[in-house]
């Protein structure tokens, strides 16, 4: 297995998750259940979920527990992404299907480091290998819808320090997640594309959430929100990770 550093950040990410959840006895705003309703020992379900989300993070950083880790996170990332299509059918509006595949892109990130610790030349290897691949392709297809839609509300997430202005890093960044999805689903320069889109979601997190969540260390979402833009980039890394043996 190669893969490295891409699985180490969605690991951490991961365990982040599953700390945030245990130190504030709830769920965040991109991982929720509030379509299941009130619940009987709803906090043995977020116990549960938060120790996993641990358990797989950590061990997804070894070689040997790789696999393991990696399948519980999918399982995991899986059940957050599915909870929010109902929410989709209920109110269909774009967030909540864009927030699916947030959820999903950890998914597939996990899919990769999954089948990457089997034989290489193996038929499941590669049938899982290109699902969570091509998969990842289309949750890059859904960040550049999501940003493009709701362009004002992207732009107010740039700080306004950042020079030529808000709207033009909107627009900028939207462009760069089309150019990333089409070089990914095309397979030309998908290296390249995967590692600026690494950089530029990891900028993501340094420029917007971290500073939002010091800000305001008692917010929930602002912490969550750098759990959740490093989940996707260590997904990212991890696209970058695989391809660079073929490139």
């Amino acid at each position: 297995m190669k893969l490295a550093v891409g699985r180490y950040v969605l690991g951490w990410a991961s365990i982040a998750f599953g700390a945030l959840a245990l130190t504030w006895r709830d769920f965040n705003e991109w991982q929720q259940i509030r379509v299941l309703g009130p619940i009987p020992h709803r906090d043995v379900l977020l116990y549960a979920i938060a120790l996993a989300e641990i358990f797989g993070g950590l061990t997804i950083q070894w070689r040997a527990t790789a696999r393991v880790g990696a399948l519980v996170l999918a399982v995991v990332y899986l059940f957050f992404g599915i909870l929010w299509l109902p929410l989709f059918i209920q109110k269909p509006i774009y967030d909540q299907i864009g927030n699916f595949f947030e959820q999903f892109s950890m998914v597939c990130g996990a899919l990769i480091v999954y089948a990457a610790a089997q034989p290489r030349n193996s038929s499941t290897t590669v049938r899982l290998t290109r699902i969570g691949y091509y998969g990842f392709g289309l949750c890059v297809v859904s960040f550049t819808l999501e940003q493009a839609l709701y362009l004002r509300g992207t732009a107010e997430f740039v700080p306004k320090w950042i020079p030529p202005g808000q709207m033009f890093w909107a627009v900028a960044t939207t462009i760069a997640f089309a150019l990333a999805a089409v070089a990914l689903l095309v397979g030309r320069c998908s290296l390249l594309a995967s590692r600026l889109l690494t950089l530029m979601i990891v900028l993501f997190g340094l420029i917007i959430w971290v500073p939002a969540a010091f800000a305001d260390p008692h917010s929930l979402t602002s912490w969550a929100g750098i759990a959740e833009n490093y989940g996707i980039g260590g997904a990212a890394w991890i696209v970058a990770d695989y391809l660079q043996p073929f490139r």
